[in-house]
């Protein structure tokens, strides 16, 4: 039998190894910024193009490299980070491999320029498949700039399958948030399409935060600092009632590498048990300083991947650590949440005294005369249960207990069940409704329809509504404002970071407007590249969301009776716009099983 293995040449190696480093454009911007930190600088510029997918640029003014080592960088294992396997567990720099320029290399056109304080000319190599492809000398200041052209031109399967410029953008926003974040000391700018989006000045952790996610999260912030044997912990947490849905503001940071952990995630969210809403997720911003040879960061291509040594411990220290910090600035609710101010006598009153409360008793009433208005329902003598009655209008129900408990009746169709369901008789049996979610269904497809086949009526506000945005939300508003105008918003940016609102859409409350943008704004930023949705499904579900009737609503028979021709008038009736069941039902087998019939 013949040879069936081969050797793979060298470039085509080079290529699958760069798939596990480079998966898109964020990973190369990721790589490059780290590599900027590990130099030593205190300023690093990134420079966009169309997403990243035509041009990368990363400009520092760290310590450079010599000419010998910048022409070793881009060839595989070449690092100066490590000498010897025992190095691996006393890792203090972001990178360590010496993969990441060697795996960019492979899969797009490089432009490296680099210089050394000894140096008076920088060497500039222009890097193309791992192959230099020309080398000057120039001038240059100390420091080094990398120029990525044409990510994955090599691979054209690869390079088919990137998401959109703005999908792209956002995960590129995201790991220079991660890495922002964890370096505050360091002065960070960052432009798309020659659009400065970020320039982030040195300064204290909590005003990098805020620097980024604007002036609102200062109110959400919870100090947290913890110094244990195992571990220092600090940073912040947000307040409960800021929780949202989604993962976004969730930080671990571990010795200022940004890391992912399930497990430290529980940890947060059972500290937070009693205080958040159901399927709401608390925001955070940790930081972790631990002995370099007690974890292993040698895990993932990605280096977000980390074992620790203590790993439960870690998990009881931090628990223990935001519970302390919850119950010491008054976050956990107190005994007494229902405490009202008018209970509190005042000083006069107090002085004065209180008069005793006089009791009227009506002698001539008799609790057992019937009344046409009223049915009684008067308990067996031997029952535990005390006589009782329930007041009804006679219209709405007949006045015979068996005509009451008749399903056949005509008179009981439709109802109310503890102002959150209505519960209606069918020929089969009895459907009950969850009316919110019913009317989420009904306002989102209508609101669709006006959307797509129609041109959807403004409502002009004689008062603007003015809205505060921070660097993020101005960076989609430009997207975003093309299609909030077609929904019926009429929006414009009148400040650096202030939206003017001066006209909504028909029907939609003055009240719900700023909450409406904040989860627009909110659902844009976390849209997952995995699932294609629009931006006006997103308004349309904000919409429905906002704008739906709540529970603990009382309704009027017609208002159950419109939910329910509206609902059954829909494409869609099994389930809400956010995937929740609208209706079950109960058949007349089932209730005969149930009454044992």
């Amino acid at each position: 039998m013949a040879d069936i293995i081969n050797l793979l040449p060298e470039h085509v190696a080079n290529q699958i190894a760069a798939g596990e480093v480079v998966q898109r454009p964020s990973s190369v911007v990721k790589e490059l910024i780290e590599n900027s930190i590990d130099a030593g600088s205190s300023l690093i510029q990134v420079l966009i193009s169309d997403g990243g997918k035509k041009m990368i640029k990363v400009v520092d003014n760290g310590c450079g490299m010599s000419n010998n080592d910048a022409r070793k960088s881009i060839k595989r294992h070449a690092t100066s980070k490590i000498e010897t396997a025992s190095d691996l567990f006393s890792i203090k720099t972001k990178g360590f491999r010496g993969e990441a320029l060697s795996s960019i290399a492979a899969v797009s056109q490089v432009d490296l320029k680099t210089r050394i304080k000894d140096n008076e000319l920088a060497i500039n190599l222009r890097v193309e498949g791992n192959s230099a492809k020309d080398e000057k000398f120039l001038l240059s200041p100390i420091g080094t700039s990398v120029s990525i052209h044409n990510l994955f031109y090599n691979i054209p399967a690869r390079r088919k399958f990137l998401k959109s410029d703005s999908v792209e953008l956002r995960h590129i926003i995201d790991e220079f948030h991660r890495v922002s974040i964890s370096h505050p000391e360091i002065q960070f700018k960052f432009t798309h399409n020659s659009n400065e989006l970020f320039d982030l000045k040195p300064a204290e952790l909590k005003k990098r935060i805020i620097d980024i996610f604007g002036e609102k999260i200062n109110e959400k912030l919870v100090p947290i600092k913890e110094k244990t044997s195992l571990a220092n912990i600090s940073g912040f947490i947000l307040k409960p009632d800021f929780s949202k849905k989604t993962r976004i503001n969730q930080f671990f940071f571990v010795n200022n590498r940004f890391i992912k952990s399930p497990f430290l995630n529980h940890s947060v969210l059972s500290s937070y048990e009693g205080l958040l809403k159901p399927n709401y997720k608390p925001g955070y911003f940790l930081f972790f300083k631990v002995d370099t040879d007690s974890i292993d960061v040698n895990i993932h291509p990605t280096k977000t991947e980390i074992k620790f040594e203590n790993e439960q411990s870690l998990y009881a220290i931090l628990k223990s650590t935001i519970k302390h910090s919850l119950g010491m600035f008054n976050i956990s609710p107190s005994l007494d949440f229902n405490y009202n101010e008018s209970f509190e006598p005042t000083y006069g009153k107090s002085k004065s005294g209180f008069n005793n409360p006089k009791i009227e008793v009506n002698s001539n009433f008799n609790p057992f005369e019937n009344d046409d208005n009223q049915v009684y329902f008067k308990s067996n003598s031997n029952s535990n249960y005390n006589e009782s009655f329930i007041e009804v209008e006679s219209k709405s129900f007949p006045n015979s207990l068996n005509n009451l408990l008749d399903f056949k009746s005509s008179a009981i169709k439709l109802f109310q069940f503890m102002n959150k369901y209505i519960v209606s008789s069918v020929q089969s049996g009895i459907l009950i409704i969850h009316q919110s979610r019913a009317h989420e269904r009904i306002l989102y497809e209508n609101f669709l329809k006006r959307i797509t086949q129609t041109n959807v009526s403004t409502q002009k506000l004689v008062i603007p509504i003015e809205y505060k945005i921070n660097k993020n939300e101005k960076v989609f508003f430009s997207e975003l404002s093309d299609v909030l105008t077609s929904c019926g918003f009429t929006i414009i940016l009148k400040k650096e970071f202030l939206l003017e609102i001066n006209g909504i859409p028909e029907k939609c409350p003055k009240e719900n407007v700023k909450s409406i943008i904040d989860d627009i704004f909110e659902s844009f930023q976390n849209k997952s590249s995995k699932i294609n949705f629009s931006q006006s499904d997103i308004i349309a579900k904000s919409f429905a969301k906002k704008n739906a009737i709540k529970n603990n609503i009382s309704l009027e028979i017609s208002e159950q009776q419109k939910i329910l021709d509206d609902l059954f008038s829909c494409k869609e009736t099994l389930i809400s716009p956010f995937n929740k069941k609208i209706f079950i039902s109960v058949s007349n087998d089932e209730l005969k099983k149930k009454f044992n019939l």
